[in-house]
C-alpha cells in the first residue's frame, strides 16, 4: 500500500549537494517539494508557494558562520506568515543558536551530518503541527470540552470526573448548595454551570459578592426598597432576592456576611419571601440558592462567627472544588486554552510551549489556583516575541507566604476574637491589663469575652 503524501515543504540551503540529496529523501513523504538556494528569494517564493514547513539552513555563502543569517531569515518568514513551521538546519557547532532560534519561532532543528529518519521524523512532526494550528490552536481543541455557557473545564483528573458525576446529580434539584474551595479555584464558574444544567436555566442567575456589600446597605440590595424608605430611596427599588426569580441567586462570600446580619438571611431563606425595607408586605420569592467561602464555616460555628442554622440551611449539598494542585493533569490543558485566548485577544500567532516550559508549569504550586496560572499564561503571551515560550519566558517569584498563611485573611470579629485572646494569654486573664492594651473599657471587655465565649 503506497504511503500517503502531505503537505509543501521549502528547503532553503546554500549547498546545492544537500538540496538534492534533501530532496530526494522528502519526496517520499511530501506532496510538494521546493527547493530554493538563494535565501534572498525566500519571501517572493513564501508567497507563490505557500509552503506548510520550511527546512532553513543557518549559515550561508554571503556571510560569516555565525547563524546570524537564520535567525534573521527566520524573523522574516514568521512576519510574512507566523502559521508556517520553521526547522533549522544547522552545524554542530551552532546548536545553541538553534536553540535561540527555537525560542525566536522556529518549530524544532536538525543538525548536519544529519540522519535520514530523524530528519524526516521532524519535519513530519512539524506539519503535524502547522495542520493543528490551522484546524485550531491547542488550546482550541480542549475548548470542545468546555461548557460553551459557562466556561468550565472538567479535565481529565479523577478528582475533576467524580465532581463533575456528583454536579450532575445535585444540579437538577432545587437543592441549596455550598461550595467551598480556594481563592481562584472557580467557584462562580461552578455555580454558573450548575445554573445552566438545572431546570431553572431558563431563568437568571443573580450573582452577588457579599464581602462588597456594606452592612448599611445590605437589606436594600438583598430585599429591595420601598420610595422614601430612606433619604435617597426615590423610588422603588428590586432586590437582588427579586431580581433572581424562577432563576438562582448566588451568594459568593457568604463567610464575610456579618454574624448580626445572618439572622435577616436565615428568615428570608426559611420563610421563601422578602419585606422590602420601608414596606410591611412579604414577597414570596421562588429562587434556587447557591452560596460560596473560601472560608471554614463548621470553624466560624465554633467561634460563633457564624450561624449554625444558617449553615445547616445553606448547606443542604456541600461541594468542595479542588485546589489546582490537587489536579495537576489539568494545569497544561488550561495552560493551553489560555495561550489560545491571549493570543486571540492580544493579536499573536499560535503559540506553543516547550517541554521545558509545560514541565516548570507543572511543579509550581499555584496557590492562586486557576486565577493565578490565568495571569501567568496572560504576561507570558504579552511580552512573547516569538511562537514558542520556553523555561525562562515563565517568571516565578519566591513566596514568603505558605499556603496556610494565604487563608489567614479574616472578618473584622475574627481579629477581635483573635487579639482579645492573644492578650489575656498575655496577661494571663488580668482584665484590667487586658482592657488597658486594647484601648477598651472593662465592661467592654466583658461583653466581648462573653460574645466570644472566651
Amino acid at each position: 500500500m503506497a504511503m500517503v503524501k502531505q503537505g509543501t515543504i521549502l528547503i532553503v540551503d546554500d549547498n546545492k549537494g544537500i538540496l538534492a540529496a534533501v530532496k530526494m529523501l522528502l519526496e517520499t513523504r511530501f506532496e510538494r517539494v521546493i527547493t530554493l538556494s538563494n535565501p534572498n528569494l525566500l519571501i517572493a517564493t513564501l508567497h507563490k508557494e505557500q509552503p506548510d514547513v520550511v527546512l532553513l539552513d543557518m549559515n550561508f555563502s554571503a556571510g560569516i558562520n555565525t547563524g546570524n543569517e537564520g535567525l534573521y531569515w527566520l524573523s522574516e518568514i514568521k512576519k510574512e506568515n507566523a502559521s508556517v513551521q520553521v526547522v533549522l538546519f544547522t552545524a554542530y557547532a551552532d546548536i545553541d543558536l538553534a536553540v535561540k532560534g527555537i525560542k525566536e519561532g522556529a518549530t524544532d532543528f536538525v543538525v548536519k551530518p544529519f540522519d535520514n529518519n530523524k530528519l524526516l521524523e521532524t519535519l513530519l512532526a512539524a506539519y503535524k503541527k502547522h495542520e493543528e494550528n490551522r484546524k485550531g490552536s491547542i488550546g482550541d481543541q480542549y475548548k470542545a470540552v468546555i461548557s460553551k455557557e459557562s466556561g468550565m473545564y472538567w479535565g481529565d483528573s479523577d478528582v475533576m470526573q467524580q465532581l463533575h458525576t456528583l454536579i450532575l446529580k445535585v444540579a437538577k434539584t432545587d437543592a441549596n448548595i455550598l461550595i467551598t474551595g480556594e481563592n481562584g479555584t472557580g467557584k462562580e464558574m461552578l455555580a454558573r454551570e450548575i445554573h445552566l444544567l438545572s431546570m431553572r436555566n431558563k431563568g437568571p442567575m443573580v450573582p452577588v459578592d457579599m464581602g462588597a456589600i456594606t452592612e448599611t446597605l445590605f437589606e436594600s440590595e438583598l430585599f429591595g426598597h420601598v420610595k422614601g424608605a430612606f433619604t435617597d430611596a426615590h423610588s422603588d427599588r428590586t432586590g437582588k432576592f427579586e431580581a433572581a426569580e424562577s432563576g438562582t441567586l448566588f451568594l459568593d462570600e457568604i463567610g464575610n456576611l456579618p454574624y448580626y446580619l445572618q439572622a435577616k438571611l436565615l428568615t428570608v431563606i426559611q420563610s421563601r419571601s422578602i419585606v422590602r425595607v420601608g414596606s410591611n408586605t412579604p414577597i414570596p420569592v421562588n429562587i434556587r440558592l447557591i452560596c460560596a467561602t473560601n472560608r471554614n464555616l463548621q470553624e466560624m460555628v465554633q467561634k460563633e462567627l457564624f450561624r449554625e442554622d444558617l449553615l445547616y440551611r445553606i448547606n443542604t449539598i456541600h461541594i468542595k472544588i479542588p485546589a489546582l494542585r490537587e489536579r495537576s493533569k489539568d494545569i497544561i490543558p488550561l495552560s493551553e486554552i489560555f495561550l489560545s485566548k491571549f493570543a486571540n485577544l492580544y493579536g499573536k500567532p499560535a503559540l506553543c510551549l516547550t517541554a521545558e516550559a509545560k514541565e516548570k508549569l507543572s511543579e509550581q504550586s499555584w496557590y492562586g489556583n486557576i486565577r493565578e496560572l490565568e495571569h501567568t499564561i496572560e504576561k507570558a503571551v504579552i511580552i512573547a516575541e516569538g511562537a514558542v515560550l520556553d523555561y525562562d519566558d515563565f517568571d516565578f517569584p519566591k513566596k514568603d507566604v505558605s499556603p496556610a498563611k494565604e487563608k489567614e485573611v479574616t472578618t473584622l470579629e475574627e481579629m477581635e476574637y483573635n487579639m482579645i485572646k492573644s492578650a489575656m494569654d498575655k496577661y494571663e486573664g488580668n482584665l484590667s491589663l487586658v482592657a488597658n492594651q486594647l484601648g477598651i473599657s472593662r465592661q467592654t471587655l466583658y461583653n466581648k469575652i462573653k460574645r466570644y465565649d472566651l
